[in-house]
């Protein structure tokens, strides 16, 4: 499995704001540039997405994968990983980590590895990582952000 990255940013709202965005698979193509379609799989008995699908197109990498989730009983910490390989990943494991700060804000720490199907030098793959990183925490503080304002 390849190293994993992390990154962390704090979003103006409650945790449960931000796990309600997170857990909410049907609307990431409303939010998220590079995501085209989501299906839920499968749900636990609890209504939350055991298994999703995802297809996605970010210009130099497209690709359809179903990803298997796990959830913390309190919802602060949310995993994955990739049910069988895809077109463009061998592996893929990742968890979103949420602590709820004194001032009503949530930090939220992105752990991803993502093995590919296809060759890249490893700088170029830690700068993809990052970028991939950077843009879905941004775009997560802004759904959330702009949910919060909105109720």
């Amino acid at each position: 499995m390849a190293d994993s990255s992390t990154q962390s940013i704090i979003i103006g709202a409650a945790p449960d704001q931000v796990t309600a965005v997170i857990c909410d698979f049907a609307r990431y193509p409303e939010w998220t540039d590079a995501v085209r379609r989501v299906e839920v799989v499968e749900e636990y008995e609890d209504g939350y997405a055991s298994q999703v699908r995802f297809t996605i197109d970010a210009g130099v990498m497209a690709d359809e994968y179903v990803l298997e989730y796990e959830y913390a009983e309190d919802l602060s910490r949310i995993e994955w990983h990739l049910v069988a390989p895809s077109k463009m990943q061998k592996a893929q494991r990742g968890s979103y980590d949420l602590v709820g700060n004194p001032d009503g804000s949530t930090t939220v720490t992105y752990t991803l590895e993502v093995d590919l199907s296809v060759g890249m030098l490893g700088m170029f793959r830690r700068k993809a990582e990052k970028m991939i990183m950077d843009t879905a925490l941004k775009q997560l503080k802004r759904r959330v952000e702009a949910t919060g304002a909105a109720q």
